[in-house]
């Protein structure tokens, strides 16, 4: 999609995600190296990094429902189904690099199912999903409660994508389909509301460029910023505070 049929209110909403990223990153570095003693794990920001990854994976259930109408423009049939199944594969291949990365960096608690995994089935099975479209809101709705329910079982690591763990099971990241995906088919169910055809279906009025280009150049970037913030999140903090972080 290029940058001239984009839809800028897509692209701040995710730019403002990433920022919120950004900043429970951060606080979750400031605990984690034991620089400031802040709770990540309840309270605000617990409910905070809920908020961030929710409002996140909604937009990539939205921008799904934008792509799909325009691509099926020209392909149908499992030439449609492929593109979205190799660009699932390509975010779920840069999860597996960070579990590399994180595997090396913390041994224990390294992401094994994080966000970029999630986002990665979530693209791959989306072409399932299409046809649903507003009764995705039900189905992620019911994501939810089911989430709840699986996770109260304790089962082996390879159960770990759906939300069953094994007991003692810790990570940094850990976005199982269940309840996440759920937020995803809510972004679906969203997108037939307000993009069907991947058309705006409401009038909006223009927000100050100042305001719009920040945040719509995080959002168009978002998977590079994410690949990237959390080393320079924790480079810029060894250097202030002088921390030891290898």
């Amino acid at each position: 999609m290029n940058s001239a049929s984009r839809l800028w209110e897509i692209d701040s909403a995710r730019g403002i995600a990433i920022l919120m990223m950004i900043v429970f990153h951060t606080v979750f570095d400031l605990s984690f190296f034991a620089i400031y003693p802040v709770d990540v794990a309840t309270g605000f920001w617990r409910y905070f990094a809920y908020a961030t990854a929710s409002l996140f994976l909604m937009i990539v259930g939205v921008s799904l429902v934008v792509s799909y109408a325009k691509a099926s423009a020209r392909l149908s049939g499992f030439p449609l189904a492929k593109k979205f199944i190799l660009r699932g594969a390509g975010i779920f291949a840069l999860g597996l690099l960070v579990t590399l990365a994180t595997w090396f960096y913390l041994h224990e608690g390294y992401v094994i199912f994080g966000i970029l995994h999630l986002i990665g089935v979530a693209v791959i099975l989306s072409p399932l999903f299409f046809r649903f479209k507003t009764l995705n809101i039900l189905l992620g709705l019911a994501c939810i409660p089911a989430g709840f329910l699986i996770s109260q079982v304790s089962g082996p690591a390879f159960l770990l994508p759906l939300g069953i763990m094994p007991a003692g099971f810790t990570s940094v990241d850990y976005t199982p389909l269940l309840p996440w995906f759920g937020m995803v088919l809510i972004g679906l169910g969203l997108g037939e509301f307000l993009y069907a055809g991947g058309v705006r279906q409401f009038s909006l009025r223009s927000l100050p460029d100042f305001v719009v280009s920040p945040l719509s150049f995080l959002g168009r970037h978002s998977l590079v910023i994410y690949l990237v913030h959390q080393p320079v999140i924790i480079l810029l903090l060894a250097a202030i505070t002088g921390t030891k972080v290898l």
